[in-house]
């Protein structure tokens, strides 16, 4: 990328938000330019957005910090939609076909528009991972070119909640923050960490983030299941703070002594885990609490997991957020999943480089936000900003940018894997739809309307026709009955 071209991706967290800037080179890797954060716990819980006014402060917030670190104005970002609402539903469109058809690319698209029109109440279809084809009794990965009478397209569509689909689109209007692109998160954050091999023959991806945890299932390179569990790392904050203390002391504590798992034999009842300079705490207690909240948080996990899948993790489990930087987590997840191949995720598997802490820690922490990043390909970069310019900071006005101006808005059938149509472009491709079905309404009525006529002029003149011919018929006869007399 040029000098002043650059990616910017924000992750709308339930403890943090995150905002970052980066550029990608010519050889893959990505440089990072710029990061900011902001607490989110007041207005986001459980990753979806509550109180849109206060998310668009923050949102501009971290806008305007990234801005001051890049010296540059930024026209659009990318972002990241995930949080407890989202959840994958299997869905099955089936086609008879007459004897001998081929099928071709227009079968396939009207299953997956068959599909993509399919009305779940009070949920908004964000994203469809498509699993498989059954073509007749054989299932097959592209069907196009195979002949059979029976086409039935498997389907697995990720949902949200209308309500809060319409949250997050509104924050975004609020602060004046054009959307580049809407991201379905766990699919970028799996593209992130993920090795091939990996999806290829089966994993479980569970991200332990701070409200909630997700679980994402590959298998064949396809994701098979997709689920939010409303559990992760503050809960286990919360329920140390039980101990009467403060929930910021509670974190502390958490990172400072908690482990996923603890050997009996290892527990020094006499040992006790200092609160501050006047309390102190059991380490039996202590420990009991942790580990407690955490074999809820893994039997949830894992719950999720389809029974098809679970003997068939190749890949193994993989973990990664802030929550799989505890101690001993992976022998937690081996105690209850029976699955001895477990990694945690610290970093993604792309080549990223960047002088801040936050990318120099690799504790898991940024792995979606960097995830985003690397989904990025359209510049985010604005203009130079003035350093002699505005010299009061008076906030810029409410971008008034549509997204087609700064790219062409994508219809339904054009959106790749991973991204989500925002609002707005959904509402377009509504009205062109609406458009083309009027017009095809309009010429299949003109059409009616003028083979109606057509019939009508042929009855008539057939009725003029018969008329003639009877006058014929009886004139003749009239004839005949003459010569006879």
């Amino acid at each position: 990328m040029a000098a002043k071209e650059f990616i910017v991706a924000i992750e709308l967290g339930s403890s943090k938000m995150t905002g970052i800037a980066g550029q990608k080179n010519l050889d893959g890797s990505i440089s990072v330019l710029a990061v900011a954060k902001e607490d989110s716990s007041a207005f986001i819980r459980k990753g979806v957005v509550y109180n849109i006014d206060k998310t668009a402060q923050c949102l501009q917030g971290i806008v305007k910090k990234l801005e001051t670190q890049l010296k540059t104005q930024i026209k659009q970002v990318y972002v990241g939609v995930g949080g407890q609402s989202i959840r994958g539903v299997r869905n099955v469109v089936a086609k008879d076909l007459p004897a001998g058809t081929i099928v071709t690319d227009a079968l396939v698209d009207g299953l997956v528009d068959t599909n993509r029109n399919m009305n779940y109440p009070d949920q908004e279809i964000l994203d469809t991972a498509v699993q498989e084809y059954k073509v007749d009794s054989q299932y097959q990965q592209d069907p196009v070119g195979i002949q059979c009478t029976r086409l039935e397209g498997n389907y697995l569509n990720i949902l949200q909640r209308k309500a809060f689909y319409k949250n997050f689109n509104k924050c975004f209007e609020v602060a004046g923050i054009a959307i580049a692109e809407m991201l379905n998160a766990p699919l970028a954050l799996a593209d992130a960490v993920l090795t091939e091999a990996e999806r290829r023959s089966g994993c479980a991806l569970i991200d332990i983030g701070a409200d909630t945890t997700t679980v994402s299932v590959y298998s064949k390179n396809i994701l098979r299941h997709l689920a939010v569990i409303p559990l992760g790392g503050s809960n286990i904050s919360k329920d140390i703070a039980t101990l009467q203390m403060e929930e910021n002391d509670a974190e502390k504590m958490k990172l400072k002594y908690a482990s996923a798992y603890t050997d009996n034999n290892e527990i020094d009842n006499n040992l006790k885990y200092s609160i501050d300079q006047d309390r102190q705490v059991e380490s039996r207690r202590f420990i009991e609490i942790v580990e407690g909240r955490l074999e809820e948080i893994v039997e949830n996990a894992w719950y999720q997991v389809p029974s098809e899948y679970c003997d068939k993790l190749l890949g193994g489990i993989v973990l990664t957020g802030g929550g799989a930087n505890m101690k001993n987590i992976e022998r937690a997840f081996q105690n209850h999943t029976h699955i001895d191949k477990i990694r945690v995720a610290k970093f993604p598997v792309h080549t990223i480089t960047g002088g801040t802490d936050d990318i120099k820690s690799r504790n898991g922490m940024m792995n979606t936000v960097l995830g985003l990043l690397a989904k990025g390909d359209i510049n985010c970069a604005g203009v130079p900003i003035d350093s002699n310019g505005d010299l009061f900071g008076q906030p810029k006005p409410a971008a008034s940018v549509e997204v087609s101006d700064l790219r062409p808005a994508r219809k339904p059938g054009e959106v790749p894997a991973g991204v989500v149509l925002t609002e707005a472009e959904k509402q377009k491709a509504e009205e062109e739809a609406r458009l083309k079905r009027e017009e095809e309404e309009r010429i299949q009525h003109e059409k009616e309307e003028a083979e109606a006529k057509e019939r009508e002029r042929l009855r008539r003149e057939n009725s003029k026709w018969n008329k003639l011919k009877k006058g014929i018929v009886n004139f003749g006869k009239q004839i005949m009955t003459g010569d006879e007399e």
